[in-house]
């Protein structure tokens, strides 16, 4: 009998209000900027048009913060996951305000983009800043960072890639430590939490987690070989 069990996912598709600006986005802007899911791998040169290192977002919300790093950084190629139609309207208004010619937009589930779209070795980093952290104890199965992911991202990475992590929830940060701490093709860049490093701006998340008291924690991986040696400088958040 086909097994109807339905995979266990990170978010939840609420309705959510779109402006007519950001249904206007999509619908002139989607065509050029976001991709379509397939179960065929991205060749990001196609893509983009241009041999470039390619940074994979998960997560981006209303996409502030991803407008701004790429546009910080022409020289990267960057691939933004988001399952929200109003956070991806709202990226497509900022790639055309910002001019930006290095971010696409996939609007689909991260899990199966990365096992289907994403090849081996292909990143120079991988970003998701502010996840649910789904705080309640019998909610922690529906937290993204779980190990197959993290492996299956880790694979992802070329030698000398970067992982990079944040959130404002202490014990969500100490789960995800331990996640990245226990896969054995990554390394942490520092002992513990790194400093924020400057070329992560700001989000609104972050804002609001500091006005309520909370600490916010950084974590900056890096993709070793197997058999490379213990000792890896801190490298810096890779962009």
């Amino acid at each position: 009998m086909p097994d109807h069990h339905r995979p266990i996912r990170s978010y939840v598709l609420r309705q959510g209000r779109i402006t007519p600006a950001q249904q206007r986005a999509i619908e002139t802007l989607g065509p050029q900027f976001c991709l379509p899911f397939c179960n065929t791998l991205l060749d990001f040169a196609a893509v983009f048009d241009r041999h470039a290192p390619t940074v994979l977002e998960i997560g981006f919300g209303m996409g502030e913060t991803t407008a701004r790093i790429a546009a910080a950084h022409p020289e990267h190629n960057f691939i933004a996951l988001e399952v929200h139609s109003p956070g991806v309207g709202s990226l497509l208004q900022k790639i055309e305000s910002a001019h930006l010619t290095n971010l696409r937009i996939i609007q689909h589930d991260a899990v199966e983009v990365v096992e289907h779209m994403i090849a081996p070795a292909s990143l120079v980093g991988v970003h998701i800043f502010f996840p649910d952290p789904w705080p309640k104890k019998r909610h922690h199965k529906r937290r993204l960072l779980q190990a197959p992911l993290v492996h299956e991202l880790a694979l992802r990475l070329f030698d000398g890639g970067y992982f990079h992590f944040a959130t404002d929830w202490a014990e969500y940060a100490e789960d995800v430590l331990a996640t990245l701490s226990a896969e054995p093709l990554l390394k942490n860049s520092v002992v513990g939490f790194a400093p924020r490093p400057e070329t992560r701006p700001q989000t609104k998340f972050e804002a609001r987690g500091l006005r309520l008291g909370h600490e916010v924690f950084d974590l900056l991986f890096v993709r070793v070989s197997p058999d490379q040696a213990p000792e890896i400088r801190d490298t810096g958040s890779g962009i």
